[in-house]
């Protein structure tokens, strides 16, 4: 006889997985009254959601967003990375838009009682993830800009394939002066919708052109790089790790910070997080942006108003090892030293 779980690995075509949504059986969803008070939600059928045309985040674009995944491992269980860090940047994200801060407790229940009820979605293992997608809106009607007067969280669940297609393949970018991702003390930081809503039309013209991603550059005087439009950024020169520096208008990625302690304690790297020019870029010995969408995704070449250059025509070596060091703990094929790795079964 067959189980629901084996009716849905048998109709999901996990090989022909890509990044894009599948629709799953449930979602988590919870309110936030007037008063600021969050209340516990519940699960519900994944569908539609009827908002006033007056929400706030409609009008004004009051909402942000996480992404994490959940993997099949290599010991036979579903395991989370780092949901803890998601969990504190939401909340970050929240208060710089004046949205409620939404209690840990609650964001990680959800998140692990969507993923337990969607637990036949997680794809085989190597086969790809489980994306999750914790967002918040203000969807209380509010006219005039102000925050709205009340608030909807959800987590919904995906499986996935890789980000970039082609699995992990060189990527060109533009790097463009005719836009910027991020303005000193704005939203850069913060994983709002709205940054992601002025990256669509950057990002349309560039793959136009036979690019794969925007490399954005500091507003204030377009000296130094800052974030490929979805991810951070590194570069590997004379054997030190780069980064653009948390100066408050880049994202604080957590594979970011994955990726530098990985190379700092597991090879012994040295690690700065410092100001990087586009020169910097162009003669580095390996370059490569993360994100949780994007792991580690190697760069082979950078186009600039001023030219093209071509960094490798490989993946480096350091790239691959940190690359396999990531994943391989996050699919517990490698020991775990740093605690990252949460089963599901913990909770």
């Amino acid at each position: 006889m067959k189980t629901v779980e084996s009716e849905v690995m048998e109709a999901v075509e996990w090989d022909e997985l890509s990044f894009s949504l599948t629709p799953t059986r449930s979602m988590y969803m919870a309110e936030c009254d007037l008063g600021g008070e969050w209340r516990p939600g519940e699960l519900i059928p994944f569908g539609d959601l009827s908002i006033s045309p007056a929400a706030g985040v409609l009008n004004y674009g009051q909402g942000v967003f996480e992404g994490m995944k959940a993997y099949r491992s290599a010991k036979d269980r579903i395991v989370l990375f780092r949901p803890e860090r998601n969990a504190r940047r939401f909340q970050a994200s929240a208060e710089r838009l004046c949205i409620p801060p939404l209690p840990e407790e609650i964001f990680m229940n959800a998140v692990l009682s969507t993923v337990g009820d969607n637990i036949d979605f997680v794809p085989p293992l190597g086969k790809g993830s489980l994306y999750i997608r914790p967002v918040v809106w203000g969807t209380g009607p509010v006219l005039g800009v102000q925050p709205a007067p009340s608030y909807t969280f959800v987590v919904y669940v995906s499986p996935v394939g890789p980000y970039f297609k082609g699995g992990m393949r060189l990527l060109h970018l533009e790097v463009t002066k005719q836009f910027h991702r991020a303005a000193p003390r704005g939203t850069g930081n913060a994983k709002a919708i709205g940054n992601y809503a002025a990256s669509l039309y950057p990002l349309k013209l560039a793959k136009a052109k036979g690019f794969d991603e925007i490399l954005y550059l500091n507003a204030s005087d377009e000296a130094c790089v800052e974030e490929v439009g979805s991810a951070n950024l590194f570069i590997l020169s004379d054997g030190v790790l780069k980064t653009p520096a948390l100066d408050g208008s880049i994202l604080p990625g957590v594979t970011r910070d994955s990726v530098i302690q990985l190379a700092r304690e597991r090879l012994n790297m040295e690690v700065r997080e410092t100001q990087v020019s586009v020169s910097d870029v162009a003669q580095a010995d390996e370059v490569f942006c993360t994100g949780t969408a994007a792991v580690i995704t190697p760069i082979g070449e950078i186009t600039t108003e001023e030219g093209h250059n071509v960094i490798t025509d490989s993946v480096g070596p350091v790239s691959r090892k940190l690359y396999d060091l990531l994943t391989g703990i996050q699919k517990e094929e490698l020991e775990d030293p740093f605690g990252w790795v949460t089963p599901l079964e913990v909770y």
